[in-house]
């Protein structure tokens, strides 16, 4: 029964998150598996693979927003979150041609701020 009713729970709150929210948990998520994955080193190389890839899926999906005409955010902040796509691309294949885990930092510090700067609430009294 509880299992159903933290289901509903979890479905109506993707659905009426926040994106900002939305991107902020996932980030945070990620950040925490790489994280994991740090701490437990080392670990297998499918492990690091699917870690990496879902990162770079997200970070792919962001650089194709930011890049978009349509983008509905200040150019500064699009080249900049351009930019740091740009460079979670480079660590990835970085890391995925001589794994160590310290190479991880990067990632996981870069996920954590994005995170946390999501999160933070706009400066609304200009």
């Amino acid at each position: 029964m509880y299992q159903h009713g933290a289901l509903a729970y979890q479905q109506t709150a993707r659905q009426t998150a926040n994106p900002r929210d939305l991107e902020a948990n996932l980030l945070a998520k990620l950040a925490g598996r790489l994280q994991q994955i740090r701490d437990n080193w080392p670990v297998s190389p499918s492990e690091l693979d699917e870690a990496l890839t879902r990162n770079r899926k997200v970070w792919s999906i962001f650089i194709a927003a930011v890049t978009d005409d349509a983008s509905p955010l200040p150019a500064p902040i699009r080249e900049n979150i351009a930019n740091l796509g740009i460079f979670v691309m480079g660590q990835t294949m970085e890391i995925m041609g001589a794994p160590t885990p310290e190479k991880l930092d990067a990632l996981i510090n870069i996920n954590r701020q994005i995170a946390a700067g999501l999160r933070s609430k706009p400066d609304t009294a200009a």
